[in-house]
């Protein structure tokens, strides 16, 4: 790391090498380094300008490649500063990055809840309670992988989007099944079903089909076209149920983090299909405290109003539909605050706090335990 001055403007350069056969996930563990080199000068990733990526075959580590864009987007999120890809001079993967932070640090006075920005952006972080975050994403993947193969009905359209697909599972030796719906996290920014599908084996095992969705993400999709993302896979499912040999008269969703919120909108949503039931998992629920920090621009809470219209804490309360709310009792004050808030608000129960789970290991109490019998229980009535 070195700080230089250059056209009279300060800036600071960190670099990661990886040395993964892989050359995919060598770049990953290169970004990674240089994520947390970043950290550690305090600039974070809104500040970076431009990065360099070296590989002895440049070809492998592109940027236009959708395996390369997801590792990116597992260190980096939305955050998209430019790369210029180059020929390494030896066997490993180099990544240098240059940022250039502001003049002055951020202001110390409250700008929500009593936080300011800094205390903000360290409440809304759940990878703080993770310390090899990168590590979870290559589990999810290599288990998500599996259980795909295991499952079956792989990949199926319901818009003309790249992102516009969905996974169906279908339990076996049961004809139209009912059918539980799966919206996956990662900030509305990474992540996708395929790390996910492992999760559907508890409500698969209880005799329901499992919809997994995808949807385009952040930035190159605002969060407004992302709520309309979920609506359409929605109006899919409910159209299209008997011909893909599930019950979709009713449905039943369920979602962690960005995919809790989606959830709570997609509950409340005059717009879309009638829901039956409803379990947002340690979601975001008040969008206010995203705008205030440098993730709001990436989702395109470019005004408060547009905040509070996406925002399913401001939202009427949905009718009709059965909602339970949980989360990891490891989860940050806010997490555990707008999770409350939610409940309360909507008159459910107070929400279930998973004893010693984070915001990441939460997903696994899906397959057994407490968090398999909310969710069973939720959609059963």
């Amino acid at each position: 790391m070195a700080n230089k001055s250059q056209d009279e403007q300060q800036y600071v350069e960190v670099a990661g090498v990886g040395d993964d056969p892989d050359p995919v996930l060598a770049l990953q563990d290169a970004l990674a380094q240089a994520g947390a080199a970043l950290a550690v000068a305090k600039v974070g990733p809104q500040f970076v300008t431009e990065m360099i990526w070296a590989a002895p075959d440049p070809s492998t580590i592109h940027p236009a490649r959708i395996a390369v864009d997801m590792r990116r987007r597992e260190v980096f999120a939305g955050f998209r500063p430019a790369v210029e890809v180059r020929r390494s001079p030896d066997e490993f993967v180099h990544v240098m990055a240059r940022a250039v932070p502001p003049d002055s640090p951020p202001s110390s006075d409250p700008v929500y809840q009593g936080y300011n920005v800094m205390e903000l952006v360290a409440q809304m972080s759940p990878r703080n309670q993770v310390p090899d975050m990168i590590g979870e994403f290559r589990r999810w993947t290599r288990e998500g992988a599996e259980a795909r193969t295991q499952l079956g009905g792989l990949d199926i359209a319901y818009g003309p989007g790249r992102g516009h697909v969905l996974d169906l599972y279908r339990p076996a030796g049961k004809d139209d099944p009912p059918l539980w719906v799966f919206i996956h996290g990662g900030y509305w920014q990474a992540s996708s079903k395929d790390q996910h599908a492992q999760f559907a084996k508890g409500m698969l095992e209880a005799g329901f089909a499992v919809a997994n969705i995808d949807y385009t993400l952040a930035p190159e999709a605002p969060l407004e076209t992302i709520v309309r993302d979920i609506r359409q896979a929605l109006r899919f499912l409910a159209s299209e149920g008997p011909n893909l040999g599930v019950d979709a008269s009713q449905l039943h969703i369920c979602g962690h983090s960005a995919g809790g919120h989606l959830t709570a909108f997609a509950a409340a949503d005059k717009d879309g299909p009638k829901i039956t039931s409803a379990l947002p998992l340690s979601g975001i629920f008040d969008l206010e405290a995203l705008r205030l920090i440098p993730m709001g621009p990436v989702l395109g809470l470019t005004s408060k109003s547009l905040a509070k219209r996406l925002s399913p804490l401001c939202m009427a309360k949905p009718q009709d539909v059965r909602v339970n709310v949980a989360l990891g009792d490891l989860e940050s004050d806010e997490f555990k605050r707008q999770s409350a808030e939610l409940a309360k608000a909507w008159g459910a129960p107070p929400p279930l706090h998973l004893d010693g789970a984070n915001h990441f290991s939460l997903l696994d109490g899906l397959n057994s335990g407490p968090l398999l019998e909310l969710a069973i229980t939720t959609a059963r009535g």
